[in-house]
């Protein structure tokens, strides 16, 4: 990982049905912050609920831009599409790219009037959660991984090493996290994320922090350890999976990713 860089998983939810069609709320309105509208989008996944099934069926999804009343023409511009052959007696999540859209709503902000979503089957029936029934849960929502620039101190960063490092100084080495490597199919999202770790040695330069432990060390060797290369700074990563009843859950996780190493 570059020093000036940071890769983010952001997870936006949908936000209330703010958007009117025909006197009816429709969904769904995604509103973003300003730091977040000046990074790079690396992805973006529409999620949307589709209702049960009786039988198997043809589904069109389709993903329709509206427009401000004061345009001509239909409130309507289709900018993203999917057919899906679905056989499912029980709720399924289907995604669809987004990316270029998010970019030109990023570009272009006052493109973003919201969106409409269906998704009918061959019998005409519409399959997407919009708006929530009585027992019903899973509006639509973003999954959008950027780049962000972030300037840092470097006298803050600490030593950053590689693997062809041959530093023996406490060190942040890059570790990347594969969930799906450790069987761990009930997380949706991120599927590997970088947490890095700290190794190396505290040697004798941080004596004049530590120098009871020091001293310890040297005269009873069995007593106490010195140093240790340990995180010094952590930060969260924001996480989507299923609970235990198959709700999907977002959440943001603390201690997950070494920022800094020191010695402690």
């Amino acid at each position: 990982m570059q020093s000036l860089f940071n890769m983010t998983q952001l997870m936006c939810g949908a936000a209330e049905p703010l958007v009117q069609v025909n006197g009816k709320p429709s969904c769904c309105f995604f509103k973003f912050s300003p730091k977040l509208m000046f990074t790079k989008v690396l992805k973006a996944q529409l999620w949307v609920y589709l209702r049960p099934l009786q039988q198997t069926s043809t589904v069109y999804l389709q993903i329709l831009r509206l427009k401000p009343v004061t345009e001509q023409g239909s409130r309507h511009i289709r900018i993203r599409s999917l057919k899906i052959e679905l056989n499912s007696r029980v709720g399924h999540w289907q995604s669809i790219d987004f990316k270029h859209v998010l970019q030109n709503w990023f570009k272009q902000p006052h493109t973003n009037w919201g969106i409409d979503i269906n998704a009918f089957d061959e019998s005409g029936n519409d399959l997407a959660v919009t708006s929530l029934r009585p027992g019903e849960e899973g509006l639509p929502f973003l999954e959008v991984k950027v780049l962000e620039t972030t300037k840092r101190s470097r006298r803050n960063l600490g030593l950053d090493c590689d693997e062809h490092s041959t530093e023996s100084r406490c060190c942040r080495y890059p570790l990347t996290v594969d969930f799906e490597a450790f069987g761990w199919d009930w997380i949706i999202a991120p599927k590997r994320y970088k947490a890095n770790y700290c190794s190396g040695q505290c040697e004798y330069m941080f004596m004049q922090k530590y120098p009871h432990t020091h001293l310890v060390q040297h005269a009873n060797p069995r007593g106490s350890a010195g140093p240790c290369c340990t995180p010094t700074k952590m930060s969260p990563i924001n996480m989507l999976y299923f609970n235990d009843k198959q709700q999907i859950i977002h959440g943001k996780i603390p201690g997950m990713v070494v920022d800094r190493c020191g010695c402690s």
